[in-house]
């Protein structure tokens, strides 16, 4: 597995990439169509005004054929930040190249964006498999972002009927979300932790317990 992923090269996408949108929103129309759910349709000017703002990863052979590819959207101010539009060509599937996106567009949008919440929605086992594994939580609906203009983006999708029923509290897909302040709530446990394996005496500087240990001795000979 690990030759055939060094196959491929995974990036920044760029202006120059923008020769692969129309081919992108054909393989995701036709993924959708396979799996009866899920992935919205995509618009070609779209995809390439998150490669020119250089939102977005793409996967690349070593023959600059397209590979896969995922995209960052932001919401309230950059408060909410989406890794969306993941795909894989169906030929490059099964050799790890999915976790190599999502590791990437995962880290790369902790950088760019360090106090926004990474969210997700998708009706895809692995894909929530891979979430889990980069940190993501399953969450309700209403801890995501409550932008319209995000939701506005599902009307493609053929559940969205389920989505406006519920008044977007529910849909066949799963939420899952990233949280920045709980990455530091358990780097603060970890460190809370360690300090507490610390015996006491050691806590306290070298050059103190030493005159610490001076002081008694003088005030012993003092009393007799």
């Amino acid at each position: 597995m690990k030759k055939t992923a060094e196959k491929f090269s995974v990036q920044i996408a760029h202006s120059e990439h923008s020769v692969y949108a129309d081919e992108l929103c054909k393989l995701y129309e036709e993924s959708a169509k396979k799996r009866g759910t899920g992935i919205a349709k995509r618009d070609p000017e779209y995809i390439k005004e998150k490669m020119r703002t250089e939102k977005a990863i793409i996967a690349l052979t070593a023959e600059k054929n397209i590979a896969g590819f995922c995209y960052i959207e932001t919401w309230e101010g950059k408060n909410y930040v989406a890794n969306s539009g993941l795909i894989i060509k169906e030929e490059f599937r099964h050799h790890g190249l999915a976790k190599r996106i999502k590791k990437f567009v995962f880290e790369y949008t902790r950088k760019k964006y360090p106090n926004a919440k990474i969210f997700g929605i998708t009706t895809s086992l692995a894909v929530m498999k891979l979430n889990s594994d980069l940190g993501y939580k399953p969450v309700t609906f209403s801890e995501l972002t409550q932008d319209d203009a995000f939701w506005s983006g599902c009307k493609s999708c053929i559940n969205y009927d389920v989505l406006t029923r519920t008044d977007r509290k529910n849909c066949l897909c799963t939420a899952m979300l990233f949280n920045p302040k709980d990455e530091k709530k358990k780097e603060f446990a970890k460190i809370k932790k360690v300090e507490k394996k610390i015996p006491a005496k050691l806590k306290t500087p070298k050059s103190q317990r030493i005159r610490v240990v001076k002081t008694a001795g003088k005030s012993k000979i003092n009393k007799k």
